[in-house]
């Protein structure tokens, strides 16, 4: 059984770091691309980096762009990501999917239309206190 499962969400002060991890396990890991989503209160569920275990190609949302860095470990099946100089407005439950990398989706649909994903994880609440 497909199976993503997030850890390291935390409340944390403004300004510190955080490393999220996404652990897969039940599907050939290296065959497809793992994507982080969050949702905040009352907001819809936004896009904010994603990676190509094949060739490792990465995207990051402006809002996290050049604070945040995305890695994936092969050998371990999880996806690491991590944000520095955090923001009140990080503030959400994140989550990562996968997505079956010959899918033919544009770079656009992988970062914002989040039912094309085969597999969601359950997801890690940030809280971020000003």
């Amino acid at each position: 059984e497909a199976r993503l499962v997030e850890s390291g969400g935390n409340l944390v002060q403004a300004g510190r770091s955080l490393i999220l991890s996404c652990a897969a396990s039940g599907f050939a890991f290296d065959g497809f691309a793992i994507a982080w989503f969050r949702q905040a209160p009352e907001k819809e569920r936004e896009g904010v980096s994603n990676i190509n275990i094949q060739d490792g190609s990465t995207w990051f949302a402006d809002s996290v762009f050049g604070r945040a860095t995305i890695a994936s470990d092969t050998a371990r099946g999880t996806v690491y990501l991590s944000m520095n100089n955090l923001k009140p407005e990080d503030t959400a439950v994140y989550y990562c999917a996968a997505i079956y990398v010959r899918k033919p989706y544009s770079d656009y649909a992988l970062r914002v239309y989040e039912g094309i994903y085969d597999y969601w994880g359950q997801g890690t609440q940030v809280t971020v206190s000003a």
